[in-house]
């Protein structure tokens, strides 16, 4: 599932001045991942034999607290991050496992308020022996989203061409990266160009006639 940043209809330009303006509530999720946002509702389909129980929950991490005191993250990202509505603060976090650490690695989207616009996104890989969280990851050129699937780290980034309205980009770049080596390294990379239909124009007046 795709952020509604990262979607034609909701994408819009963002910058380091827009790091200010946030939203809570903006999740993505993958196969196999822990993603914290929106309460979810579904039914889980039973039978009348035993079910494995499910795997233990990641313990939850402070993000905001991460992204405070890293010095990795932008000062004006850090500054800017407040809560949008009451203690909600506009940060989407996901669990996995990227970097085959013994614990669940920490995936963690900064958003827009206004917008839902990623505008950064980082890693987090928790040290045992030292008991904190090291960044491995950064990106901070928005518009950003990032997600686990299947064990790697798919991050998608808005392209704008010369003339494109904010709310349609041309298209869309996904990268993929691997842990290798005690570092991501890009694995994959694709491009997808958007159709040059405007959706919502106005629709071609009808031929005159008498």
């Amino acid at each position: 599932m795709r952020c509604p940043a990262l979607t034609r209809a909701g994408t819009a330009a963002a910058g380091a001045a827009a790091a200010g303006l946030f939203l809570s509530g903006c999740a993505a999720g993958a196969e196999g991942v822990r993603t914290e946002g929106p309460a979810r509702t579904g039914t889980a389909a039973g039978t009348a034999t035993s079910v494995p129980s499910s795997p233990a929950a990641p313990t939850k991490v402070d993000a905001v607290a991460l992204l405070k005191k890293d010095r990795n993250v932008s000062a004006a990202i850090r500054r800017d991050l407040k809560p949008c509505v009451g203690d909600e603060y506009p940060v989407d976090v996901s669990y996995g496992n990227l970097t085959g650490s013994t614990a669940p690695d920490v995936v963690v989207n900064v958003l827009t308020c206004g917008d839902a616009i990623g505008i950064g996104t980082y890693v987090y890989r928790e040290e045992a022996a030292a008991k904190r969280y090291e960044n491995v990851f950064v990106n901070e050129q928005p518009p950003v989203y990032a997600e686990i699937s299947r064990g790697d780290l798919e991050v998608t980034r808005q392209v704008y061409g010369p003339g494109d309205p904010v709310s349609f980009p041309s298209g869309e770049d996904v990268i993929t990266y691997r842990w290798a080596g005690g570092k991501f390294t890009e694995h994959e990379r694709t491009h997808s160009d958007y159709s040059k239909t405007v959706e919502g124009a106005d629709p071609s007046p009808a031929p005159e006639g008498g």
